[in-house]
């Protein structure tokens, strides 16, 4: 075995903050640079272009290495040409917002001290600061005092974890019943795989009627109930949405509670998109009852401008997360506790979790509600400037009003399948580099997308940009 005299350093230079310091300069230079190769949303050519230039690096475990700086130039060029990038104007595809630069250097700080919350000795700053920031993100909802939460990767982890704290609460009265849980049917996907994650089962998710604006129906919702007591079930959950994926819809919360209450199930809140609607104070009103909810789940890496991920799930009594409570001898100790030592292990489903309160800590400080609303407000009334442009165009069809900061719509061919001319179109896009556009499907239609997070987005760019669907389309058709 080699010995380690008192002045060896590990080959990669581990030595904090100094080091960073000089490695941070070189590889924002090499970003710069890549995107520069890039010149639009995404590289322009073959979706195999990213991996020819990833391979052309040469072995990604070399037997001796290039140096730190070497190696962190070299890929943070070529990731930065190749990559998908959610500040541009004319990515506006998916759920992904542009980060905000004092968020991504709070990253880089948390990051540094590499806080794992499972533990109050691996982490007691950030241990304070996640506390902090649920308990200001809670009074929001509005929760009330008894109120708690847990940071998470994103919406699926927060709909599992409520999920399973409502089958653990289900389960002390259904005796021998089948549970059964009830979304929309435009719910996220990650109900139904959580469910059958859990053991309740994917067959045993009722999806249920929306109705013309595309929101849980309540009387579909207490039909299914019904129907499912009928033949034995237990109602343990309902889950309702606030903001779909694709059009943003927000079923109506409050006559949802209503019915969660009648019926002795567990209401949890999927609020990942529209959840950031709780910082304007002219949208907040659209999630009327959602202080009603037994769990909520938030995602501010959407309209939070968090770097991924910011999940957060927030329940309205801190006692509900009791079945995920554990006492492990090498990371939390009752007299800890009581001394003080305060551990989060009983509020996740992970152990190791690491620091991503800080970065949303900062960003509130930093812009406080009102700053943040005006962000979430901003990109409100670019999604109305964005339908009212393709209302203006002939070739395109509305299809809803935008609710949050979602645009769905299709272009109309003269000749041939509309599925087919709008499939291909958004592909004409990606290979030319010219628009990250999203694609979804109503009643078995091909419709596209554009989601607007990016709230510096000029209505001039929106206009080239629907400007450019139309082209590609006239293209294709």
């Amino acid at each position: 075995m080699t010995a380690l005299g008192p002045d060896a350093r590990l080959a990669g230079g581990v030595d904090g903050p100094a080091h960073l310091l000089e490695l941070l300069a070189p590889a924002l230079e090499a970003v710069r640079k890549g995107t520069a190769e890039r010149s639009g949303p995404l590289p322009a050519g073959r979706p195999t272009d990213a991996a020819d230039a990833v391979r052309a690096l040469g072995d990604a475990l070399p037997e001796e290495g290039a140096g730190a700086e070497r190696a962190l130039v070299e890929l943070a060029r070529v990731f930065a040409a190749h990559a998908v990038d959610p500040a541009d104007p004319a990515c506006v595809a998916h759920l992904h917002a542009p980060p905000l630069a004092v968020a991504v250097a709070a990253d880089v700080v948390a990051s540094v001290f590499n806080s794992s919350l499972d533990s109050w000795d691996q982490a007691p700053s950030a241990t304070a600061v996640e506390t902090e920031v649920v308990e200001a993100l809670a009074r929001l909802v509005p929760f009330g005092e008894a109120a708690s939460g847990v940071l998470t990767s994103g919406g699926t982890e927060s709909n599992l974890t409520g999920l399973f704290l409502a089958r653990e609460h289900a389960r002390r009265t259904a005796g021998d019943r089948r549970l059964r849980v009830f979304c929309s049917a435009e719910a996220h996907f990650s109900v139904q795989r959580s469910a059958g994650v859990l053991g309740i089962g994917e067959d045993f998710v009722t999806a249920v009627d929306v109705d013309a604006d595309h929101r849980m129906s309540p009387a579909a919702l207490r039909t299914a109930i019904a129907e499912a007591r009928a033949r034995g079930e237990a109602p343990a959950a309902i889950v309702a949405t606030a903001g779909t994926s694709d059009l943003g819809a927000i079923d109506p919360l409050r006559e949802i509670a209503a019915i969660a209450a009648e019926a002795g199930a567990w209401l949890h809140v999927d609020a990942a998109y529209g959840g950031g609607a709780l910082f304007s104070r002219r949208l907040a009103p659209l999630l009327d009852g959602l202080s009603e909810a037994d769990s909520v789940g938030l995602d501010l890496h959407k309209l939070g401008w968090q770097p991924v991920a910011a999940g957060v799930l927030l329940l309205r009594d801190g006692a509900l997360f009791a079945p995920l409570a554990r006492r492990v001898a090498y990371i939390c100790n009752e007299d800890d506790e009581e001394a003080g030592y305060t551990s989060l292990l009983g509020r996740s489903l992970r152990t190791t979790r690491r620091a991503d309160a800080l970065k949303i800590a900062v960003t509130l400080r930093a812009l406080g509600r009102q700053g943040v609303g005006e962000l979430v407000d901003r990109c409100h009334v670019l999604a109305w400037r964005a339908a009212a442009l393709i209302q203006a165009q002939p070739r395109l069809e509305l299809f809803r009003d935008p609710v949050l900061s979602s645009v769905v719509f299709r272009y109309l061919p003269e000749r041939g399948s509309a599925d087919e001319v709008n499939a291909r179109l958004r592909r004409t896009l990606l290979r030319r580099g010219r628009a990250v556009i999203g694609r979804t499907e109503f009643g078995g239609a091909v419709y596209l997308k554009l989601t607007l997070l990016n709230p510096h987005t000029t209505e001039a760019e929106l206009r080239r940009l629907v400007d450019d669907v139309v082209l590609a389309g006239r293209t294709e058709d």
